[in-house]
């Protein structure tokens, strides 16, 4: 983390330079004159004026990646080329660092410390790591009778649209687009209309490094008429989405109503986290419990956003959440003090409030915050908020919030817990806190989760796979798995 002060970081942010250009066949393009306005959610100020692309933007972005991949040299390079210039463009992100972490600062609002410390090493290892593994991967030659000879071969799948979230604009990307590039294909990422600016850079850095024209683009524009035209477009072989549950649906519908192409979800979240009286250290549970839901301003997918204690030490556990609550610095992004920074932007403020009134309406019990602060810096800010009390009835239990809002859920005994985890439409992650080696292994086996944390939460690395069950999508993101996304199984029979 560069040693900056508050005020450094600000001279910073006056002096950024930010493009609102698409990133197309290796250039700029400002595209057919249209724009949005990029609003930072820390000051409500503008940042930029976004190009707004359409079907015409995204039919150029998408010509340009179909180029690349039919008569280009990327896909036939040699893995290890390939894995070179990834690790290239993981330097030059590393010497971007501080103004990557200032742009996604600046245009969604968490703090700069995470920002830095948390997004772009994430990116930077997931490039280098895929840069690694480029080279390293084999193909098959089942055994067959003598006189024959079969081949099992991997090859790159084509043209990838890639559709991210604001959340985590650069690390989502870069789950995305890494392990893409690395298997040969070629990439159209649309970023957020929340969250361009930094996925543009990326774009640019990633020319920078080396990366042929074509290969990666990174169009703008909004879900609705930009998302709508990639997901529907004909030359789009993999579509790759991260975001809400009810958008990943119109991305299955696209692919049906256009050339069947393939759809890789990642969508919404409920993560319940367990807590039982035998928990090793009950303090290290309440205290992650409260960081997991209020990292990142709880917009995460994977936040801990139930707490589902045992009934004997539900109080206990409640009470340092709440102290942990009333105790966060929440504040400008820019100041390295600050815990917990802006919403996403007024919109989703307001919807996050909307939520805190339907729990007092339903009957929780507030224990901490539910107020908006710092409302005279024209920002997105909200108290961090507990609510316990809250029946799995609810819409605190069921609806995902994407806020920094608790609710406490007791039980009495294991099967419960259980019962009470699985009762989402949702199996993203799931976190437990246990002594017993047996319970450990019979709950995480019981549990609908794609990833189940053990006396830990939102740990691990990229060896290991991240995605969801039920409605939380399918596919994997992260691992050497999440090249199945984007390569076909090939078969070649020859007779001897």
């Amino acid at each position: 983390m560069p040693d900056l002060t508050h005020d450094e970081w600000l001279r910073r942010a006056k002096t950024l330079e930010v493009s609102g250009a698409h990133h197309l066949d290796g250039a700029d393009e400002s595209g057919g004159g249209a724009t949005f306005a990029a609003v930072s959610p820390r000051d409500g100020q503008v940042l930029a004026r976004v190009a707004d692309g359409g079907a015409a933007e995204v039919d150029a972005a998408v010509a340009a990646a179909r180029r690349a991949f039919d008569t280009g040299p990327w896909p036939r390079l040699a893995p290890a080329d390939r894995g070179r210039t990834l690790l290239r463009i993981a330097d030059l992100l590393e010497e971007r660092r501080t103004e990557l972490a200032l742009t996604v600062t600046l245009e969604m609002g968490k703090p700069v410390t995470d920002a830095y410390g948390i997004e772009l090493r994430a990116l930077i290892n997931t490039f280098r790591w895929y840069g690694q593994l480029a080279d390293k991967l084999t193909d098959e030659a089942p055994h067959t009778a003598a006189d024959a000879l079969a081949l099992v071969t991997r090859e790159p799948a084509g043209v990838v649209g890639a559709v991210v979230p604001w959340n985590f604009p650069l690390t989502l990307a870069g789950w995305k687009v890494a392990p893409a590039l690395a298997a040969g294909c070629t990439v159209v990422l649309k970023p957020s209309e929340n969250s361009p600016l930094s996925a543009l850079l990326l774009g640019r850095i990633a020319t920078e490094a080396g990366l042929p024209a074509g290969v990666l683009n990174v169009v703008n524009g909004r879900g609705p008429v930009a998302g709508r035209a990639l997901g529907l477009h004909p030359d789009v072989d993999v579509l790759a989405f991260t975001g809400s549950t009810a958008v990943g649906r119109h991305f299955l519908h696209y692919a049906a109503d256009s050339n069947l192409k393939r759809v890789w979800l990642e969508l919404g979240g409920k993560s319940p986290n367990i807590i039982l009286p035998d928990a090793p250290d009950l303090a290290k549970a309440s205290a992650t419990a409260a960081w997991g839901i209020f990292f990142n301003q709880g917009e995460m997918c994977t936040a801990p956003s139930r707490l589902l204690v045992h009934s004997s030490i539900a109080e206990r556990v409640t009470e340092a959440v709440v102290a942990r609550a009333r105790e966060l610095r929440v504040g400008d992004p820019l100041d390295p003090a600050t815990e917990m920074g802006a919403l996403a932007g007024a919109a989703h403020l307001d919807r996050v409030r909307e939520h805190v009134g339907t729990g007092l309406a339903e009957g929780a019990r507030l224990r901490a915050g539910g107020e908006r602060v710092l409302a005279d810096t024209g920002g997105s800010y909200l108290e961090p908020t507990v609510f316990d009390r809250v029946d799995p009835g609810m819409r605190l239990a069921r609806e995902e919030i994407f806020g920094p809002v608790l609710s406490v859920l007791a039980f009495d005994d294991v099967d419960e817990a259980v019962r009470l985890a699985n009762a989402t439409e949702y199996g993203l992650a799931a976190g437990l806190w246990t002594s017993d080696l047996s319970t450990a292994h019979r709950v995480s086996r019981a549990l609908r989760a794609g990833t189940v944390w053990v006396n830990c939460y939102e740990e691990g690395d990229l060896t290991v796979p991240f995605g969801g069950m039920k409605q939380s999508g399918n596919g994997r993101d992260k691992s050497a798995h999440a090249l199945e996304k984007y390569t076909e199984l090939k078969t070649t029979w020859i007779q001897l």
